[in-house]
């Protein structure tokens, strides 16, 4: 296969995900380990206009027998690289993911990882690939931010309004915030969006696993079976293998062991719809989190949904810096007076600063808000 077919797959794989880069030699590389080259030629020949297909579309648009479009698709999906889903009725429809946010990466590292010498030079391509991004984005910074601030959110702020130590999360309603009637959000406690599911699924965090294939430990050893798929989603990665299924009671406590942990939690909707059901919840540490590392080194914005700001009593505040610490973007400092204060431009409300606080001191502002920050830029 050439290189130019490589580029042409690699365009068309980005672009079914949220987020643009471009197609580098990493990439490439990437797809020579992850794909056959009869995957890639297929996915030139079917998914280059139409992301999502049923079968008939995809004799259509292949020009093949449908025997043999499941010869080739059906092992795509056990790759995470397409995602099979299969309405009441029982149409199937194939939809093309993304390499990464959330496609082929994630999947990849969703099952326990055996340290293997094959997942070890993937994790290292990935990691060489947001290097690669980074230097792209910041070499083109200005060109990139119009790009990244027309892109919805990619995923969503969800806490546990009600803590493990028989206190509630405070909540206040504030009129200064920002709540447009379009932009009404579901469910608001993430274990009452566990209890709206029957079929709920989970497999490991994959970022943490990234992070444990490149060497490096998470620093708050927190719990790594906590990758949550719901509905279809969950139905599609427990037949693939990604996931095990369980019961919203074995959820549930996984959940409040993730709050424990102080993990965000932070739920995904399709193509960050927030008008359609949840797909997917991830339990988020500092550490090793993808959309707060990658943000921080300067290579992707952190674009979220949030239905809550941290809210800091100064005068209950007594400066212990356990919310600082806590903090997974970095939004708290203490001031010139030894007191906690809180970068509203940059706090996504997951409310782990209140969980933790020992003085509650903090409680959670209620009012619907897009977090947009762009990466730092590195260079000048």
């Amino acid at each position: 296969m050439s290189d130019e077919l490589y580029n042409k797959a690699g365009n068309i794989i980005i672009k079914a995900g949220m987020l643009p880069f471009p197609v580098t030699d990493t990439l490439i590389e990437l797809l020579k380990i992850l794909y056959t080259e009869e995957e890639l030629e297929f996915i030139i020949k079917t998914f280059k206009r139409k992301k999502s297909q049923t079968v008939d579309e995809l004799e259509k648009s292949s020009k093949m027998g449908k025997e043999d479009i499941i010869g080739i698709i059906e092992p795509l999906t056990d790759k995470g690289a397409v995602f099979k889903s299969v309405s009441s009725s029982g149409l199937v429809i194939y939809r093309l993911l993304p390499l990464i946010f959330i496609g082929i990466f994630e999947y990849f590292l969703m099952k326990k990882i055996q340290y293997s010498e094959e997942e070890k030079i993937v994790a290292v391509l990935f990691e060489k690939l947001f290097e690669e991004i980074k230097e792209v984005v910041q070499d083109k910074y200005e060109m990139f931010i119009p790009a990244f601030s027309a892109v919805p959110p990619i995923d969503r702020t969800v806490p546990i309004l009600k803590t493990n130590v028989g206190e509630d999360i405070k909540i206040e309603i504030n009129q200064e915030l920002d709540s447009p009637e379009e932009k009404i959000l579901p469910k608001q406690d993430v274990t009452e969006i566990i209890k709206s599911f029957e079929d709920i699924a989970v497999g490991h965090c994959f970022c943490r696993q990234h992070q444990d294939l490149l060497g490096h430990s998470c620093e708050y050893d927190a719990p790594r079976e906590v990758c949550f798929t719901l509905g279809k989603s969950a139905r599609f990665t427990s037949e693939h293998g990604f996931a095990r299924m369980i019961s919203q009671e074995e959820a549930l406590k996984l959940i409040e062991d993730s709050a424990e942990a102080g993990l965000v939690h932070k739920v995904y909707h399709p193509q960050g719809n927030v008008s359609k059901d949840e797909t997917s919840i991830c339990n988020c540490c500092k550490d090793c989190c993808g959309t707060f590392t990658l943000w921080k080194r300067g290579t992707m914005p952190m674009i979220n949904w949030s239905n809550y700001l941290s809210n800091i009593d100064h005068d209950s505040c007594i400066g212990c810096g356990t919310c600082v610490e806590r903090c997974p973007t970095d939004a708290i400092i203490l001031n010139d007076e030894g007191k906690a204060e809180r970068n509203p431009d940059i706090c996504i409300g997951c409310g782990v600063c209140a969980h933790f606080c020992p003085e509650n001191a903090i409680s959670l502002l209620e009012g619907i808000r897009k977090v947009f920050v762009p990466p730092p830029k590195l260079k000048q």
